[in-house]
């Protein structure tokens, strides 16, 4: 491409931002209220501005989307093919027995799109059934126990696995 031309549609894509999807399961549209002692002060929607702000500063575009219903949450994760090229998702307690969310994370990552798996409190110094994660040997990683701060360990995260992986977008 010279000076005077514009970009061609391929040249464009090539440096098309990478989407995230910053996906947020059940009870956390409840942060800031429910069990401070265990997730803090903060609302999901600052933890959502952060993330987003965070995500323009590092070149991404991020949307954010909360439901306490397990079949919207797969929705969304089979929307993520074609529009998205990773995914930041705290499950909540869906983690701990969602097979059904767990197949549709796999769907997706076997298609190119990473995900990172987020909790907020150290899920491994809770309760027993808190333990283990059904949906966390399916992502590309997971971050636990760093507070609201891990949303942004994550977004790093998957967007440097999408770095690795080359953005679906590029030519």
């Amino acid at each position: 491409m010279n000076a005077t031309s514009s970009p061609s549609s391929a040249e464009t894509s090539a440096f098309a931002a990478p989407h995230v999807l910053l996906l947020h399961g059940p009870n956390l549209n409840l942060l800031g209220e429910r069990d401070r002692d265990t997730y803090g002060s903060t609302t999901l929607r600052d933890v959502e501005e952060r993330t987003t702000a965070l995500g323009k500063e590092l070149g991404a575009e991020v949307r954010c989307a909360q439901s306490n219903s397990e079949g919207t949450l797969i929705d969304l994760i089979h929307a993520t093919r074609g529009s998205d090229d990773g995914i930041v998702f705290n499950p909540g307690a869906y983690a701990h027995y969602s097979y059904a969310l767990r197949d549709a994370l796999e769907a997706v990552t076997g298609l190119g799109i990473p995900c990172v798996e987020v909790h907020i409190s150290n899920v491994h110094a809770r309760e027993p059934f808190r333990h283990a994660s059904v949906t966390a040997p399916v992502c590309q990683g997971m971050v636990s126990g760093h507070g609201v701060f891990g949303y942004e360990l994550a977004l790093r995260s998957v967007l440097h696995r999408i770095g690795e992986w080359g953005s679906r977008k590029a030519v």
